[in-house]
């Protein structure tokens, strides 16, 4: 033993500590492949613990061996130190081979639920739940493993109670500062446990049609159908409304939709779908009926409903029957096409006459024609015209209740005379 306690002694040491580790993990890799050949199992564990595994391992004989080679003449700085350092190693390792034998029997777990199966709710619920509970057993493995090696140091060890007591302040101010990241954390677990979505759930979300590609405890990814990735954090779905199409099972129903001319013969479009259903194996025999919903205007509109078993199938389907349906009215029936009428009307053409030409007298009120002059006749005599005679105003017509006289000079008319009634302002001759 005492031989080995020395610099070259320490080199041989840890050369036969690599090879044992090496000797025991060929012959444990031996063993594990010999049991694969009837079960599935050792496959799985050898494929998510080897490294570790052999880290770990490899840590623990290089600790020993170190610890019994080390010289003695080492000072106690150096053998506390080399010490220090393999433990931290030891746990690092040794949490991420404890997490990955956690993640094997997860694994275990999803092999017994299938997903390629038509009726795969209850398979999709359990893999969702269980990728969640993966995520959240990383992250709790990582945080003890810093949190053992942190204890290591007899510094941290001494300031533990006063973290502990302002632990309080500092996740109040945490959790103000991560308001939205804590959201989007207890989101995830909310979706992972509420089957609101589970992976492989066909959605449609943002107006994009997708599958439920990927559930984290803060954001989920829906694969689009042209093959784009929709990255949407875990409040979308707990906050806003979206459509889940496999929400109890795979299977769907779906419509095709024809606008057709009002001599469609609907007989004949049924008998063709009853031939196209028959012919095909995405039709699930579920529903497959042809309707006229609306008829009204310059269309007839005729809907057909038919169902698969899921909704890349029924997408399939109804483009089969919409292509064949068209073909056979083009072929057969092309009066069910769809029309344009238009109806054009002639305007009779009025018969066209020569302009009336006005004569001067039609223009007149008072004058021209019998009535105008009998007319100018009622207002002109309600008017006194009044003329001179000899230089005496007389009146040219009676005034209504006095007879008109004529007035002579004085010396040949020495007899007096019976008064004139005159005017003392001649009025205006109305005109």
């Amino acid at each position: 033993m005492s031989a080995l306690r020395t610099w070259p002694g320490l080199a041989v040491a840890c050369l036969l500590a690599v090879i044992l580790a090496v000797v025991v993990t060929a012959v444990l890799a031996l063993i594990l492949r010999g049991i694969g050949r009837h079960q599935q199992w050792p496959a799985v564990l050898i494929r998510r613990a080897r490294i570790p595994f052999r880290l770990f391992l490899l840590v623990i004989v290089l600790w020993i061996a170190v610890a019994i080679s080390l010289p003695p003449e080492t000072t106690s700085a150096w053998r506390d130190g080399i010490r220090h350092t393999f433990l931290i190693l030891a746990i690092a390792t040794g949490v991420w081979f404890a997490a990955a034998l956690v993640i094997f029997v997860e694994d275990l777990g999803l092999a017994r639920y299938r997903l390629d199966v038509p009726d795969n709710r209850y398979a999709r619920r359990v893999r969702t739940q269980v990728l969640i509970l993966r995520r959240l057993t990383v992250v709790a493995a990582v945080v003890i493993g810093l949190g053992a090696i942190l204890l290591t140091f007899p510094a941290l060890q001494a300031a533990g109670a006063s973290l502990l007591a302002s632990a309080g302040v500092v996740g109040i101010i945490a959790g103000v500062a991560a308001q939205s990241s804590l959201a989007n954390l207890f989101a995830g677990i909310q979706l992972a446990f509420s089957d609101a979505i589970r992976i492989d759930d066909v959605v449609v979300v943002e107006e994009q049609w997708g599958t439920i590609e990927e559930i984290t405890l803060t954001y989920v990814v829906v694969h689009v159908w042209d093959d784009r990735r929709l990255v949407l954090p875990s409040t979308y779905f707990t906050t806003k409304p979206f459509e889940n199409w496999t929400r109890q099972h795979s299977e769907l129903l779906g419509s095709v939709e024809f606008d057709l001319d009002w001599r469609v013969s609907t007989g004949g479009m049924r008998a063709e779908l009853n031939r196209i259903l028959a012919t095909t194996d995405l039709w699930d025999h579920r529903t497959g009926v042809l309707q006229v919903t609306d008829a009204v205007g310059g269309w007839v509109r005729v809907r057909v409903l038919v169902t698969a078993k899921d909704a890349p199938t029924l997408f399939d389907l109804r483009c089969l029957i919409r292509e064949r349906l068209i073909d056979w009215m083009q072929r057969y029936s092309p009066l069910s096409l769809p029309r344009q009428r238009i109806e054009l009307t002639e305007e009779p053409v009025p018969n066209e006459r020569p302009p009336r030409v006005r004569t001067e007298e039609e223009g007149r009120l008072f004058s021209g024609s019998p009535d105008g002059e009998q007319r100018a006749q009622q207002f002109t005599d309600a008017i006194p015209v009044i003329r001179e005679l000899d230089g005496e105003p007389v009146p040219a017509s009676p005034v209504p209740g006095e007879t008109p006289t004529a007035t002579t000079p004085a010396a040949t008319a020495p007899t007096a005379t019976a008064p004139t009634a005159t005017p003392t302002t001649p009025p205006k001759e109305n005109r």
